[in-house]
């Protein structure tokens, strides 16, 4: 009878111990921020790699990216077809899952899925391999991460390189990447902004430049073609113009100059300057 007490007061004990580990581990998780990180070409691409390992003894982190490319998704998302999550094991130490949907699907799901109980202290988007200053602000997918993540009220960043190949050094991003993502961890962002920023393709860099967006289009954007079995097809190509050429201050002249570009982009698209003029032509 002794031995039986004996050994249940050791499990309890045991028990106690276990529970109080947890209870450590638990408290410990919360201080440790999350970060969620999507992009909008693929949860396999080197670009969301190389930003997984520039930052994850910053923070815990949590990837949820489309499962293939879809850049050019800008805020596209999926209204008439179901998304699939599936879990995935390329990033350690971060927590993957990959998804049928658009970028923002990506982070729609995820905040509502993937971590319910606890919430991301900022979102990152990238590292893009193609950069998305000027108007391809509005285009691009990776943007579209950002900007979902500043509606829902959580900090975001989006990261882009000029370098549009694939297997390109992105190594010396790092002291920056990591430099920005501990000052937003650290002091936020106001609500209703998040940032862009793109590096040129250098591999030095003269600094940072905090920028306005360029004013550029895109043109000659539709080649056709032939098919052989008798229709037309066409293909969305087109050329940057850049509207500006040498503005200092602007996003493109940052590039040219050698500097990381950081905008600061609203949510907000109200043309304030217009609002008291139209209002005498209408109310």
């Amino acid at each position: 009878m002794q031995r039986y007490i004996f050994c249940r007061k050791k499990k309890i004990i045991k028990g106690f111990f276990v529970l109080l580990q947890c209870k450590t581990f638990y408290e410990m998780e919360k201080e440790r921020p999350l970060i969620l990180i999507s992009n909008d070409d693929g949860y396999h691409s080197p670009g969301i790699r190389k930003l997984v390992d520039f930052v994850s003894d910053l923070a815990d982190v949590l990837v949820c990216a489309p499962e293939s490319a879809r850049s050019g998704y800008s805020c596209a998302f999926s209204a008439e077809n179901y998304l699939r999550l599936k879990p995935r094991h390329n990033l350690d130490p971060a927590t993957v899952y990959s998804c049928t949907g658009t970028p923002v699907d990506c982070v729609k799901i995820a905040l509502d899925q993937l971590c319910r109980d606890r919430r991301p202290a900022l979102i990152l988007s990238g590292i893009n391999h193609g950069d998305n200053s000027s108007v391809n602000n509005h285009y691009s997918g990776t943007m579209g991460v950002a900007k979902e993540g500043c509606m829902k009220r959580i900090p975001s960043v989006a990261f882009s390189s000029c370098y549009y190949d694939e297997h390109a050094n992105l190594e010396p991003l790092r002291p920056y990447v990591r430099r920005i993502v501990a000052d937003v961890l650290r002091d936020g962002l106001p609500q209703g902004i998040c940032l862009n920023v793109n590096f040129p393709a250098e591999q030095e860099f003269r600094g940072i430049r905090v920028c306005r967006m360029t004013n550029g289009s895109w043109i000659n954007e539709i080649v056709k073609e032939r098919h052989p079995r008798g229709y037309d097809y066409y293909w969305v190509v087109g050329e940057y113009r850049n509207d500006e050429p040498g503005a200092e201050g602007t996003d493109q002249w940052a590039l040219e100059q050698g500097y990381v570009a950081i905008t600061p982009t609203k949510i907000d698209v109200t043309a304030y300057e217009f609002v008291d003029e139209l209002k005498k032509a209408y109310e």
